[in-house]
């Protein structure tokens, strides 16, 4: 957990005698919305009618709309922006059916003033994020993207941005994770440059313009949110997001506190899934400076009444698929566990489960390993029945499963490759979760000697993995093809079929021949 600091004036190093605050700009933003266009329940999962009924569900974009409208009518003499940190896309059908077309509509009605580009608006390649920047008014950005090649986005992301507002000019950065083209599909001609050198050339650029009031807005997750905070001048906030944490000054699971102040720099995100609306005030002085940053994101909880008009049109999007989302696949005797906390970290329930399910179908042609990033498990699934729409929420992204052969040798390094990263929560995605094979790492050890013991179950016995025979595995088709830095898997030598059936689908039939469903954990991945 990041140590909580001070905040607000002690913080800013306020004394006596300082220049009366000439200027104050409340921030209100989101980040990670992940299509949840619906409301959700505890699990981050779309809430059903029960438990809306019953005041169990957050968020969704009815909920946003009436507390962003509620917070610009009460702060209605004041300087108010709406931003958001980027991944409205993907991550529930609504993002599956409508491609980002349901997200540019609810973000257009809710009145942002911008967005930072995210790694999931790539999902769908370059035409996707394309697609969505025509359909909104507000300006798409990212400084670190060199689109120059892109046919389909040159001259549609702006490096920065300046918005005036109450007579001052607000400039507005922004940056993208490098490691988006191994977690999403930007193609060859989308060109990435390193964040911190970015956002400080476009800073610079600010202020010979004379802009003295500067907002980072990127997508990199905290970690290196708090490397930009300590290593580009000139910024007065930083919102971020990608790594979906909540920084609250309330909650006692929060990260740390909100703002998290990084030197004199405060730096903010407001977890994920539209769950709290973030809202910060800054206060200026008469030059510009920064002097004091107090906020707390804001709970959308049933207290909050959805938008009417907002909730109609969600309902009449979504009644297209509401047979699918409604088909009963299976059950469960117990809550499955897919918390990113823990399927990035460990072995978790819902990791078994996928990886299971993946060896179970393509176990008769030989196959002996699965191997699921954690990070493409997105949620919980909760006790009782479990609709195929329940399914697609944890599996939103219509990977297809992907067989092929790899040696020993190949299967450490991709082990390895999963715990390369373990620490930094922008790219433990990776984790790998497993069938058919256990292991255990240490994650103190230096990169590329973490995993101190793999074995293979050959024939019910387990057996050491063999560095030279070849073995047959199973993963999904963005893991095969390199996604998440298993680039080891990647190539036209594995004799690989990329093009097997959708990964949502074998899991929801798997369920239905495991009736009812029993979570377990069994000691495959162990921690030294």
């Amino acid at each position: 957990m990041f140590t909580r600091l001070l905040t607000s004036a002690v913080a800013l190093g306020l004394i006596a005698g300082m220049a009366v605050a000439e200027y104050k700009l409340t921030v209100l933003h989101t980040n990670d919305l992940h299509s949840r266009i619906e409301s959700i329940n505890k699990y981050d999962s779309t809430c059903d009618a029960e438990d809306e009924a019953e005041g169990k569900c957050f968020g969704g974009v009815a909920r946003l709309k009436t507390i962003v409208d509620a917070r610009r009518g009460e702060l209605a003499d004041q300087n108010v922006l709406l931003l958001d940190a980027g991944d409205p896309f993907q991550g529930s059908l609504f993002y599956t059916t409508y491609k980002g077309a349901a997200e540019a509509e609810f973000m257009e009605a809710i009145g942002y003033d911008a967005m930072a580009v995210g790694n999931h608006e790539f999902d769908d390649g370059p035409e996707g994020l394309a697609a969505f920047i025509d359909a909104v008014s507000f300006p798409v950005i990212s400084g670190n993207l060199d689109l120059s090649s892109s046919a389909e986005l040159k001259d549609k992301v702006e490096n920065h941005i300046v918005l005036e507002l109450g007579g001052q000019k607000i400039g507005i950065v922004s940056a993208l994770a490098t490691d988006t083209v191994e977690t999403s599909s930007p193609g060859e001609d989308v060109v990435f440059q390193d964040e911190i050198e970015s956002l400080t050339a476009d800073v610079e650029a600010l202020q010979a313009d004379g802009v003295n009031i500067i907002i980072a807005l990127t997508h990199v997750g905290l970690s290196k949110d708090i490397r930009i905070a300590q290593s580009v001048p000139g910024l007065d906030l930083v919102i971020g997001g990608h790594s979906h944490t909540l920084l609250s000054n309330t909650d006692e699971d929060a990260a740390g506190a909100y703002p998290l102040m990084v030197g004199d720099v405060p730096v903010v995100q407001a977890y994920a899934y539209s769950k709290y609306l973030g809202e910060i005030e800054l206060t200026f002085d008469d030059d510009g400076n920064l002097v004091s940053a107090e906020g707390e994101p804001i709970l959308l909880d049933a207290s909050v009444e959805p938008d009417a008009g907002i909730a109609a049109r969600v309902a009449e999007m979504g009644a297209p698929i509401e047979e699918t989302k409604r088909r009963v696949v299976g059950s469960s005797e117990a809550l499955i566990d897919g918390a990113r906390e823990n399927c990035r970290h460990m072995e978790c329930q819902m990791g078994n489960l996928v990886a299971d399910a993946m060896l179970d179908r393509v176990r008769d042609q030989g196959v002996q390993i699965a191997i699921q990033n954690g990070g493409g498990l997105r949620t919980s699934i909760d006790e009782g029945e479990i609709t195929q729409g329940e399914v697609l929420l944890v599996l939103p992204f219509q990977n297809t499963l992907s067989t092929f052969w790899a040696d020993g040798a190949t299967i450490k390094a991709a082990l390895e490759n999963g715990m390369a990263q373990f620490d930094d929560e922008a790219k433990d995605g990776r984790f790998p979760q497993v069938s058919g094979l256990r292991y255990e790492f240490d994650p103190e050890a230096p990169t590329d000697q973490r995993i101190t013991l793999v074995e293979v179950n050959q024939d019910g016995a387990w057996q050491p993995l063999d560095m030279a025979k070849v073995y047959g595995v199973v993963t999904n088709n963005y893991v095969r093809n390199g996604g998440d830095g298993y680039k080891m898997f990647a190539g036209d030598d594995k004799n690989a079929y990329d093009f097997g059936p959708d990964l949502a689908d074998v899991t929801a039939e798997y369920l239905a021949r495991n009736l009812p469903y029993q979570p377990y954990l069994d000691g495959r991945i162990k921690q030294k």
